[in-house]
């Protein structure tokens, strides 16, 4: 059985920062480029960050780009998500997905951890 659980969420100050983590188990981790994605009620997800299978190559909405990281440990099967200089506008629901900014949508999802960005 596929899993994927995202944990490392919560609240934060405005300029904080928080790490998410994603650990993963049921399927061929290494073999997976590994997206985290992000959702506000009433919208659509919004893809944030991508890491390819062997972790050498990265890419970050430009939403993002200068204060997220995206990690993983192909060792321990986990993804991670660094997030420094947080905003308002960064609070959603985050998920750790299979896939790459172009076909995360057919992958695996976790069940997210909300993230509030907030004084």
């Amino acid at each position: 059985e596929v899993q994927l659980a995202e944990s490392g969420g919560g609240l934060v100050q405005p300029g904080g920062s928080l790490r998410l983590s994603c650990a993963t188990s049921g399927f061929n981790f290494r073999s997976y480029a590994m997206s985290w994605v992000r959702q506000v009620p009433g919208k659509g997800p919004e893809w944030v960050s991508e890491i390819s299978a062997g972790g050498g190559v990265t890419n970050y909405a430009d939403s993002v780009k200068g204060r997220f990281f995206i990690a993983r440990d192909n060792a321990k099967n986990t993804v991670s998500l660094e997030m420094d200089s947080l905003r308002p506008e960064d609070t959603a629901e985050y998920y750790c997905v299979t896939g790459g900014r172009m076909d995360y949508m057919a992958g695996y999802w976790g069940q997210g951890t909300q993230v509030t960005v907030s004084s």
